[in-house]
C-alpha cells in the first residue's frame, strides 16, 4: 500500500471531529532509527495493533492474539490501513459509531533495526523487503526485545485473495522470553494506565 494512499484511506474513514486521534497532515519523517508501536484496542473484537515505521508512515497489522516473545508462537497479523506517524503516541476512546471505536493504550514503543539481507548478503531496504513477503528486524521496546520476522503466507500483489502474515519471534533472537500477556491487565508504556483506566478516564492524560 503506497504512502499516499494509505493515508488517503485512513483520513476518509475518520471524522477528526469527533475522534481525537491525529490527523497526520504534512507530518515528516522522525529522525534517527525508525519507530514501531504496539497498541491494544478494545473495539468490537480485542485485540493488539503492530506498527512499523516505513518512510512516512506506520505500517500496521492487527494482531488478534498480540507479539509474542516465545519464538513457539506464530500469531496472525492482518495487514490494515497505514497510519500517521502520530499515531504512536495516540492513546484514549475512539467514540461510539467511529471507525474503530473503542479504547486503545500503548503497550509498548521504541525503535527497530531492519535486518533484511538478500543473498549476498547485502541489506535490503526495509519496504521492498516487505513487498517482496518477508522482513526480519529487532525491536527495542519497553516490553518486546529481539529478533523478529513478517512473513506473508497468503494474498499479496494480485489481490485475490486477502493478504495474511505471520507475526514471529525469531528462535535466533536471543533470551526466550514469556508470551504475550492478558491484555484487559495489561499497562500502558507511556501512562501506565490498563483499557479499563483509560475508558473511565475518557482517554484524558
Amino acid at each position: 500500500m503506497g504512502e499516499g494512499d494509505g493515508l488517503r484511506d485512513y483520513r476518509g474513514r475518520r471524522d477528526f471531529g469527533r475522534t481525537g486521534e491525529p490527523a497526520g497532515r504534512g507530518a515528516s519523517a522522525l529522525r534517527g532509527e525508525p519507530r514501531f508501536v504496539v497498541q491494544i484496542h478494545d473495539a468490537s473484537t480485542l485485540h493488539f495493533d503492530f506498527r512499523l515505521q516505513v518512510a512516512n508512515v506506520l505500517r500496521s497489522w492487527s494482531v488478534p492474539k498480540g507479539p509474542s516473545a516465545d519464538p513457539g508462537d506464530k500469531r496472525l497479523a492482518v495487514p490494515t490501513e497505514d497510519h500517521p506517524l502520530e499515531y504512536e503516541e495516540f492513546e484514549g476512546v475512539i467514540p461510539a459509531g467511529e471507525y474503530g471505536g473503542g479504547t486503545v493504550i500503548v503497550w509498548d514503543h521504541g525503535t527497530y533495526e531492519p535486518l533484511s539481507h538478500d543473498r549476498r548478503g547485502r541489506p535490503v531496504d526495509f519496504g521492498e523487503s516487505l513487498a517482496h513477503g518477508h522482513a526480519r528486524f529487532r525491536l527495542r521496546g519497553a516490553k518486546l526485545r529481539g529478533e523478529y520476522a513478517l512473513t506473508r503466507f497468503r494474498g499479496g500483489r494480485d489481490g485475490d485473495q486477502e493478504e495474511a502474515w505471520l507475526l514471529v519471534r525469531t528462535a535466533t533472537g536471543g533470551a526466550r522470553g514469556r508470551g504475550t500477556p492478558d491484555p484487559r491487565r495489561a499497562r500502558s508504556a507511556r501512562t501506565g494506565r490498563t483499557l479499563a483506566r483509560v475508558a473511565a478516564e475518557g482517554g484524558a492524560k
